[in-house]
Parts: C-alpha cells; structure tokens; sequence
C-alpha cells in the first residue's frame, strides 16, 4: 500500500453495498407487485376469487427474505468475483452458496407465512409432501435468483465506473451524485480497495466506486502504468526505483511515499508513455 499518510476523503460516504441494495429493493417490489397481481386475476378467471392478503403474505415474505439476504450475497460477489482469472473457481463457489443461502429464505418465509397465516385464524402448510421435494423445487428457483442479486451487484460498480470519465484536462471521478475534477499530474497512485478506488493525491485520498481493469484503460494514455495487481502510479510523479531481492521494486513518488511494484510488472513500467516527456 502506499505508505505516506494524509487523510480519507470518499465521495461516496460509508453506502456500503447501499446502491445494489435499493436497486434490488425497487426491483423486488415491482416484481412482488406484478406476482400479486396476476395470482388474483387469475384466480378471478378461472372464477375462484382470492384476497388480497394471501399472495400479498406469499409474496411479501418471500421479498423480505431476499432484502435481508442480498448484503450477503453481494459480500460473496466481492469475495469470489466473476473475473476471467478465476472465473471457474467463482461460479463453483456461488453455486455453492446457493445451498444455504435457500435453506435460509426457505426457512424464513416458511415462518413469517405460518405466523401470518395463524394470526388471520387460518393455516399455511409447506412440507405436507415431504421435505426433500419442496426444498429441491425452491433451491432450482433461488438459483435463478441469487444470480440475478449477484450480478446486480457486480455490474453496478461496473456502471458507475463507466460514468467517471476524463474532462479536458482534468479528470473526473464520480460516485453518485458527488463529482470531483483532478488535475492528472496530481495524481500520485490509484489503488484498488474491494469494490472501491483510491485516488492518492499529495493531501488526501479520494475514494469512489469502481474497479482497477476499468481506470486502467482510461489513465494509460495519460502516463499511468500499473506496477502492481491492485496498484497504478502516475510515472511522472516517480522519483526513483530500488530493486529488492525478490525482484519487486520500491518506487519512491515525488512527495517522498514509497509504493511497491511487483516484478509481475517491470517491464509494463518501463514501456508505459510518459507525457511529461
């Protein structure tokens, strides 16, 4: 990591995994709604009317469930994410998790509904055929869903990475509805942190969601060479190298910090453009 100090400032606040997580709220509603909906015009067609409580428990517990669950899902997808480089090892893990994960919403829907159900005097009964049956045909359908919560959460800092762009001549990092415009020379380092970026300056540290690959492709035009698997650094900033047994290299910036480079990306440094010369 870099080792000088100065203080965080993140333009994101502490929204830990809080923008996934309205996304599926506003989502599951709308899809709860449409569920709803249909079970009671059905059930009118074919001339056996319901209220609207029943699906609305059904449904509703259901949707509870899946609110309380998606935190945890989207730890997963930050844990095991779906890169190229490990790509197996992430789809077998989250169909892994897929087991429990069911049992979980199975289980919890399964009592708020039989709490409900015995409050308004009547009775709702799940393992009447057993429980290997029901528990395979709510797993097939919570895959399907799981994997729709865990690429929302993969893709939405995907998306509002895409959204920062390059102004001019400054650079524009942006998380939500909060922008800042960064000179590329005052850029020191870019730093991966999980599903967030770090923006080392001279004085402080700019944090916004995102990912390395993405700001990689967008700062190497302007003199940014990776030097690390979590790390770029602004070559016009760098003072000096010192090679290290292990052939790692500790690169000295401008202000005094010194970064680590690994010999994964020696030469990625040495053949990166420099725009100051």
């Amino acid at each position: 990591m870099v080792t000088s100090g100065g203080h965080v400032v993140t333009s994101g606040g502490a929204r830990f995994l809080t923008g996934p997580w309205v996304t599926i709220a506003i989502l599951g509603l709308i899809n709860g709604l449409v569920n709803i909906t249909s079970i009671i015009l059905e059930a009118q067609l074919d001339g056996d009317p319901v209220s609207f409580v029943e699906p609305l428990i059904l449904e509703g517990s259901s949707y509870l469930l899946w609110l309380a669950l998606a935190p945890f899902i989207g730890l997963a997808v930050q844990r095991l994410p779906p890169n190229s480089g490990n790509l197996p090892r992430s789809i077998l893990g989250h169909l892994a998790l897929t087991v429990p994960v069911s049992l979980v919403h199975v289980a919890g829907m399964v009592i708020i509904r039989v709490i409900c159900f015995t409050l308004l005097g009547g009775a709702y009964r799940f393992f009447d055929d057993g429980i290997v049956l029901p528990l395979v045909y709510e797993w097939r359908k919570d895959v399907i869903s799981y994997a729709v919560l865990a690429a929302i959460y993969w893709l939405y800092p995907l998306i509002v990475a895409r959204r920062a762009k390059p102004v001019g001549d400054r650079i524009e990092i942006r998380d939500g509805a909060t922008a800042i415009f960064l000179p590329p020379g005052d850029i020191l380092a870019v730093e991966a942190a999980g599903n967030y970026v770090q923006f080392h300056t001279k004085d402080r540290v700019h944090m916004v969601r995102g990912t390395l690959a993405t700001w990689e492709a967008r700062l190497k035009s302007r003199g940014f060479a990776r030097v690390h698997r979590s790390r770029l650094v602004n070559r016009a900033r760098i003072g000096g190298f010192k090679s290290k047994a292990s052939g790692d290299v500790e690169i000295t910036l401008d202000d005094g910090r010194v970064v680590i480079g690994s010999r994964r990306y020696r030469d990625a440094l040495a053949a990166a453009p420099d725009p100051s010369s």
